[in-house]
């Protein structure tokens, strides 16, 4: 529990406490980030200064509790609901089971972290969440209900799924069947086809936003990175800064470029969708950094070499999702949409083939036969190659009897 409490948190209430000085706060810092850098670990502040002995695994728990009881009681005043459960919390935010009380229903209850609700950064962000969601209404994307403030907190309800995140199953050490991982992943796709219909790019796509119900039904969660692909102020705002989870984001995110669209959604789906296969991400490194670079520069090792068992269908619709250039994938989630189902009956993925647009290829095409015509014509109208050489050896024979004859004409006027 202690562990799963925002850094931040955690550690101004550990020095509220008198449980360690700033300075102690910063030596763990510290090593948090060298750990991070040299090791590629990231350890939670809180085991941190367990390990450097600042504060004991008790003191921590205590912490916890208090934390626990702090949020849970200004949850406790968001009018319209109430809050039965805590059901876990991050860096951002505590996530609460609750009842809407005007329509007797269980939902979910997000509440930013009083720290980050000072920032008016983060709430744009949070509030950015609720108003994506509540214009998107299917079946795969979790869906919002209401947004809004209470007693000095922020706060985002919606619906409450009953079962784990993909992520959920990835820790545990599964990797998945390709039927099932193409069972799931059709499911986002469609999700984020609705969104990219309405102007939406999720910018966010993983493992963990993907949640899976009871009944096996996917739901694209987690709408705070998305953004309209038509909002210019936005997009020139967040220019040369990359927005997205480094083991799935998109080489267009990683290098901060303007204009962003669903075709980066395809990338990280492609990423989310090789670690469901292959139980690895497609890049990996020390740093986050790192693994960003070989998003841009590093060869695909093809899902189907590390996992012989996948059809070459798949591994080619994972690499054409994950091609580098955006101009080299999908042009659109209906085709991806397409692929995927072919490869569900068993049928070869034939866009994931293409490697141009049909028109091009089609005006290539005719052009090429232009090209053939011409130079059938012309192959008609000039003389077969045969017959030219044997021309040139009568006519250089003609002239050489002319030239002999000549010769011994003047000789003989000369005698």
């Amino acid at each position: 529990m202690a562990d799963s409490i925002g850094d931040s948190l955690v550690g101004r209430l550990a020095t509220e406490r008198k449980l360690l000085t700033s300075a102690e706060l910063s030596a763990c810092q510290a090593e948090q980030k060298r750990l991070l850098k040299e090791e590629g670990k990231r350890l939670p502040l809180s085991e941190v200064m367990l390990r450097l002995g600042y504060i004991t695994r008790s003191q921590l728990q205590r912490l916890g509790g208090d934390m626990d009881d702090s949020i849970t009681t200004r949850a406790q005043q968001i009018p319209g609901f109430q809050i039965l459960e805590r059901l876990g919390s991050g860096a951002m935010a505590t996530v609460f089971k609750a009842r809407q009380l005007s329509l007797d229903r269980l939902v979910a209850i997000k509440v930013l972290s009083k720290k980050l609700g000072e920032n008016p950064e983060f709430v744009e962000r949070f509030y950015r969440e609720g108003r994506a969601a509540a214009r998107l209404s299917h079946n795969n994307i979790v869906q919002a209900i209401d947004v809004g403030e209470a007693g000095g907190y922020h706060y985002f309800v919606m619906e409450l799924i009953d079962g784990k995140t993909v992520f959920d199953d990835l820790a545990a050490g599964k990797t998945y069947s390709e039927k099932d991982a193409l069972n799931i992943v059709i499911q986002v796709a469609r999700a984020l086809e609705h969104a990219s219909e309405r102007g939406f790019v999720h910018r966010d796509v993983k493992p963990k936003n993907i949640m899976i119900t009871k009944d096996g039904v996917a739901k694209l969660a987690d709408m705070g990175l998305a953004r309209e692909m038509s909002d210019r102020e936005a997009a020139e705002a967040e220019a040369g800064r990359a927005y997205g989870t480094p083991y799935y984001i998109s080489p267009e995110q990683i290098k901060g470029e303007r204009h962003i669209d669903f075709r980066a959604d395809i990338y990280s789906l492609g990423a989310t969708f090789y670690h469901m296969v292959t139980g690895k991400v497609p890049f990996e490194s020390n740093t986050p950094a790192a693994v960003m670079h070989k998003h841009l520069k590093e060869p695909l090792v093809p899902p189907d070499h590390l996992v012989p068992t996948l059809s070459t269908g798949l591994g080619e619709v994972i690499e054409r999702m994950m091609a580098k250039d955006r101009n080299e994938r999908y042009s659109s989630m209906a085709d991806l949409i397409a692929d995927l189902e072919a490869i569900q009956r068993g049928e070869p993925p034939l866009r994931a083939r293409k490697r141009y647009d049909p028109n091009i290829l089609q005006s290539l095409a005719d052009s090429g036969e232009a090209v053939e015509n011409e130079s059938s014509t012309a192959a008609e109208e000039a003389p077969p190659p045969t017959k030219l050489l044997i021309w040139l050896f009568v006519l250089g024979t003609l002239l050489g009897i002319s030239v002999i004859a000549n010769i011994l004409l003047l000789v003989s006027v000369m005698s």
